[in-house]
């Protein structure tokens, strides 16, 4: 397994990231036994991150992570968690929580949902407009002291957010979706992380795949977040697909699948990238894997590029409620 820096002061981690929040039913549903598998994979061939939020099916995904690694070492997985994100039992969302003393309730949850005794890095999943930034970087710094939590993240803000954060305590790593159709990061984003030593945990690689060569828009499961995504609609999945279409023929020429040349292209964007790749079974797992072996030329990039140009995909990336509460969207 390769590795990469997780920015200037965060750990060195596997250079492909398992995201685990399609295991609890946000893209319809999961199977329980196929996920825990899959998380064994993983961490067989050298996958050592993993991502979850508090909030992914309630505290689920927490506690499936926690059975799957009941029995490895705690050192062989390094669990990246968000928290914050409010839910009611209907699963709605209510907003955004990052006060101190809500950071520290969600925390010690996490800690036993989970089963260990401290978390390798914990973020905000989304900036508090009522908390000042500081207020609970700050916090969780105290936890960093009192050893619950290793590194400190940050998840959709903009460049103002991160620097105000990084002016407090040493950032490991922007979470952040980045994909050939989501490239919003290039904007200022990318460069302050990069002066400030701050790496990249990408997700959404295969636009919730929507670029995975495999999306079939008739065979949408009951309870897909899809569903309601912008991307995925009426007026806008056909475009999109389009795009897709031009990317497998560039993966034909290469002989590799469509998702792993759009996984390559992201790892492609910098030494300080690691993507994340939600793979809820073993095959789609390996068929990441694949991407690790991919390599880019500057040529080859120059032909993605003009397949798929920057700002061609038709829709927003969230509906717009959601939109509203990402400061990575508003202006730089």
């Amino acid at each position: 397994m390769q590795h990469r820096q997780l920015g200037a002061t965060g750990p060195r981690v596997s250079a492909l990231g398992l995201g685990c929040m399609g295991m609890s039913g946000m893209y319809g549903p999961s199977d329980r036994a196929e996920s825990i598998a899959t998380i064994h994979a993983a961490l067989d061939a050298g996958i050592d991150l993993l991502d979850t939020g508090d909030f992914y099916g309630m505290g689920h995904n927490e506690m499936l992570i926690g059975e799957a690694l009941k029995n490895v070492p705690r050192e062989q997985a390094l669990i990246s968690v968000k928290f914050g994100a409010l839910r009611d039992p209907a699963n709605g969302w209510g907003g955004n929580d990052t006060r101190p003393a809500a950071m520290k309730n969600f925390l010690a949850y996490t800690l036993q949902r989970l089963g260990v005794d401290y978390i390798d890095v914990y973020r905000p999943a989304r900036l508090d407009p009522n908390v000042p930034i500081e207020e609970t970087i700050g916090a969780i710094a105290d936890m960093v002291k009192a050893g619950y939590v290793r590194h400190i993240g940050l998840s959709e803000v903009g460049t103002e957010t991160i620097r105000r954060a990084a002016a407090v305590h040493p950032i490991a790593d922007l979470q952040i979706e980045y994909s050939l159709i989501s490239r919003g990061i290039e904007d200022g984003i990318l460069q302050t992380c990069r002066e400030l030593g701050i790496g990249i945990t990408a997700y959404g690689v295969l636009s919730r795949g929507l670029i995975s060569g495999h999306w079939d828009k008739n065979n949408a499961a009951k309870g897909d977040f899809r569903a309601i995504s912008p991307r995925f609609q009426a007026g806008n999945v056909d475009h999109n697909l389009a795009l897709v279409d031009a990317l497998r023929n560039i993966a034909e020429q290469k002989n590799v699948s469509v998702a792993q040349l759009a996984i390559a292209w992201v790892a492609a964007q910098g030494k300080d990238i690691v993507p994340l790749v939600g793979a809820r079974r073993r095959d789609r797992l390996q068929e990441a894997l694949g991407a690790l072996e991919v390599s880019l030329s500057e040529q080859d990039l120059a032909i993605i590029e003009a397949a798929v140009p920057k700002n061609s995909a038709a829709g927003e990336r969230y509906a717009a409620a959601q939109m509203a509460h990402l400061d990575s969207e508003r202006a730089h």
